[in-house]
């Protein structure tokens, strides 16, 4: 599967070296252009690719990963999605200060939908720092936990089959209205919890 994200840094990279050690190809994009991801590439190897924004989202599955601040302009001028499922790793932090954007009594990504008409989002992979994310999910004789919520049953089992063949287990909260705001950060009572399923 070819796989867009639209932002390059830190959880990007974490989510693409485990799809790239799966098999995966991925293509990132970044708001300074595919050439200032020249070194991101040779680290993440064989399989990665840049692109434009529009490039990304012409991927099977869209993963969007920028800081909250760039929401607007990352999902500005997208090409229609067409039921295309997105992934929504973002928290809605605001720097400097750390503090939480103003969200008009929505979850996160309740309003990240309304920037990405015609996705099918699912949130998941926002509660947990990099160096965890980019981890062997397999540890002490089980596997670390994600969450995830979403609106879209189909498009939430897809990628649960995803993430859970990187070796993680995929615990279903919901909707993006309650399970989103769990896992939401800062909020929720879910983020940061490093857990491990057994069995």
């Amino acid at each position: 599967m070819k796989i867009g994200f639209i932002g390059a840094g830190s959880i990007a990279q974490a989510l693409a070296s485990q799809f790239l050690r799966a098999g995966h190809e991925v293509v990132l994009a970044s708001r300074r252009g595919p050439a200032a991801l020249d070194g991101t590439l040779r680290a993440l190897g064989a399989g990665a690719g840049a692109g434009t924004h529009a490039e990304a989202a012409a991927a099977e599955l869209l993963v969007l990963a920028v800081p909250w601040d760039q929401l607007d302009a990352a999902t500005a001028g997208l090409p229609p999605l067409g039921g295309r499922i997105v992934i929504d790793t973002m928290n809605p932090v605001l720097q400097p200060g750390f503090r939480l954007a103003e969200l008009g009594g929505l979850a996160s990504s309740e309003v990240v939908a309304r920037h990405l008409p015609g996705a099918r989002l699912v949130k998941i992979a926002n509660t947990l720092p990099p160096p965890l994310l980019g981890a062997e999910p397999r540890r002490d004789g089980g596997r670390r936990v994600l969450f995830m919520s979403g609106d879209d049953m189909a498009a939430k089992q897809e990628v649960a089959r995803l993430f859970e063949s990187l070796g993680f287990a995929v615990v279903d909260l919901g909707t993006l209205a309650s399970g989103g705001r769990l896992q939401q950060f800062p909020g929720g009572p879910l983020p940061a919890l490093d857990l491990v399923k057994l069995g």
